[in-house]
């Protein structure tokens, strides 16, 4: 969500923002386990939301940009910790408000307080969804989920095919499924062999959408929720 399109009452209240920080890449604003305090909007950069399975494979749920919340699924109740990791892309900066702060504004003002849950609403969906197509169709369709969210996101249109403009390796596509790098080596020249897609130098090529899409029953959901970020 970008941050002309943050609705109202939360631009006003991320404008009295107790405390604005700066990250370098790589750094960690919070890892699972870390006792939930904060809540973050990303001003510049970019930040990776990321949970470990259980053996120990990461899984990117998805990439935050400027004007995204950070860390708003542990900040209701009382002595939580985050489940989910939020480590730096990119050197950045976000602006910080307390829990306390977000829970007195949220008692005192009903709009804001509808606001924040149809935004928390709106990032379950984008994370049920891809949890959808892990769970129903495994890595092949975790797979095919994030190339169908990086041509949403970061897709150019030439008139036949879609190239996606950000750099992807297939470590990279691993943790966006919860995999090995070697399991998604064999499932893209799978692709490859299809002429589904094609790669150069780490920049992806989608040929042929529509198979991606048939094959994990894609129900066209809005590019709000389809997307990467």
């Amino acid at each position: 969500m970008k941050t002309e399109q943050l609705w109202s009452g939360l631009n006003v209240l991320f404008d009295q923002a107790e405390a604005f920080e700066t990250f370098e890449k790589d750094a960690y604003l919070f890892r699972e386990g870390d006792e939930s305090e904060k809540l973050f909007l990303l001003k510049a950069g970019q930040v990776k939301i990321s949970k470990l399975s259980n053996d120990g494979n990461e899984l990117t749920l998805r990439h935050s940009v400027p004007g995204d919340l950070v860390g708003e699924l542990s900040l209701i109740e009382d002595d939580v910790t985050h489940i989910l990791n939020a480590q730096m892309l990119t050197d950045g900066n976000v602006a910080v408000i307390s829990k306390n702060v977000l829970k007195e504004n949220l008692l005192q003002n009903g709009t804001l307080a509808l606001e924040f849950i149809q935004l928390m609403s709106e990032y379950a969906r984008r994370d049920q969804t891809r949890f959808r197509d892990l769970v129903m169709f495994g890595k092949k369709g975790a797979l095919y989920s994030t190339l169908i969210r990086l041509a949403n996101s970061y897709g150019y249109f030439d008139g036949r095919t879609i190239k996606i403009t950000n750099r992807m390796t297939d470590q990279n596509l691993a943790d966006f499924c919860g995999t090995s790098r070697e399991s998604i080596n064999r499932l893209m020249s799978e692709l490859k062999r299809k002429k589904v897609i094609s790669a150069a130098r780490g920049y992806i090529t989608i040929h042929d959408l529509d198979y991606l899409k048939t094959a994990i029953n894609c129900g066209d959901c809005p590019l709000d929720i389809c997307n990467i970020h």
